[in-house]
């Protein structure tokens, strides 16, 4: 695995990878890899002939008071998996390659930025697609892998490459979760053993909702109080908000028809963890 740090270089190393028509897949990261970024680095294998993988931890995406200064890194760690997943390229820029000093643009989608996880977090949407963005003109990759997960971010992501024409296809590959059912995800570290046990209830409030779902309930209030209801079981757990919304606009929905989106996102202690599901009539 070749690794770059400076865009120059990465430019260069993608423009050679995809030659004679090779189709070049992007795993974006922030690091602190898991299962579920391996997932998406397996897809791409399979998909492309060759991968490049991204980490950088990307400070715009962090409000004033959130957790950039100690969100987990392990880059040496990430290299050794990567390796062992047999990525081709790894691009890891310092914050200063990415944001060099009177950058004054920015990416932002309007209208999906400040929906589900954007309401609690102002500007980290405009984080993410500007970062995001960046990195799909300095890879140029054919397609980018991206976790269900981030189920807001894959739809803002979405819109921002059908609105700009950029000429990646984005796959979105399903959520990982621990056995007991909690979705992989780096602020998993975070937890300690009460909050650990107790954090399987986002996942079993999304089930509860498929249930009801399933014995004939298509109201989203009816389905949003059986899951707020199961989150009560888990005292220590501080909803931040649990809607049923259109997949692609992220715009709140009445009733489920077609594949709808029900998204979770809630607080154990300072760690705020998300997940979500689909529900179809289809």
């Amino acid at each position: 695995m070749q690794i770059f740090k400076t865009i120059q270089e990465m430019r260069a190393a993608c423009s050679l990878a995809k030659g004679g028509g090779q189709r070049l897949g992007l795993v974006p990261t922030m690091g602190a890899l898991h299962e579920g970024h391996l997932s998406l680095v397996r897809t791409a294998k399979a998909q492309c002939d060759a991968v490049a993988a991204s980490i950088f931890v990307n400070p715009t995406q962090f409000g004033p008071n959130e957790d950039f200064a100690k969100y987990p890194r392990s880059f040496e760690r990430d290299c050794e998996i990567l390796e062992q997943e047999a990525v081709d390229l790894l691009f890891a820029p310092a914050v200063e390659e990415m944001y060099p000093q009177g950058m004054t643009t920015w990416v932002t989608v309007e209208g999906l930025s400040d929906k589900l996880c954007g309401k609690a977090r102002p500007g980290h949407f405009r984080g993410v697609t500007t970062v995001v963005a960046k990195l799909f003109q300095i890879v140029q990759p054919d397609a980018g892998f991206f976790g269900q997960k981030d189920a807001a971010q894959l739809a803002i992501i979405r819109r921002m490459v059908r609105d700009l024409n950029f000429a990646v296809e984005i796959v979105a590959c399903p959520v990982v979760r621990e056995p007991d059912g909690l979705a992989m995800s780096s602020r998993n570290a975070y937890l300690d053993p009460q909050q650990r046990r107790a954090a399987p209830v986002l996942y079993r409030s999304l089930l509860k909702i498929q249930e009801v779902f399933k014995r004939g309930e298509h109201r989203a209030d009816k389905l949003i109080d059986s899951g707020k209801q199961t989150i009560t079981e888990e005292h220590s757990v501080r909803l931040d908000y649990l809607e049923i919304v259109d997949p692609d606009t992220l715009d709140h929905a009445d009733e489920i028809s077609k594949t709808t989106l029900v998204a979770i996102a809630g607080y154990l202690g300072s760690t705020r963890l998300i997940d979500n599901i689909h529900l179809s009539t289809e």
